[in-house]
């Protein structure tokens, strides 16, 4: 089951920015660049360097949506 990213306050999805796709709020960044760095080994910290505009802080609460959403009863989902 795919994440409800719109019960996370580090992203926004608006019509015609992006495609649509989920961005950190305020920013033009996908979140999926985030998932697919981390996925290429790179550190949070060169993720936030790499992208002007995101914190470190903004990655963290995403990454803590992910994990507890994942980690959620389906139930509750």
């Amino acid at each position: 089951m795919p994440l409800d990213w719109s019960q996370c306050r580090a992203v926004e999805s608006v019509p015609g920015r992006v495609s649509g796709a989920w961005v950190f709020r305020g920013t033009r960044i996908p979140v999926a660049a985030v998932f697919e760095n981390l996925e290429d080994g790179l550190a949070i910290d060169e993720i936030v360097q790499m992208f002007d505009g995101l914190t470190r802080e903004q990655v963290k609460e995403v990454l803590d949506f992910a994990a507890q959403s994942l980690a959620a009863p389906a139930r509750q989902r």
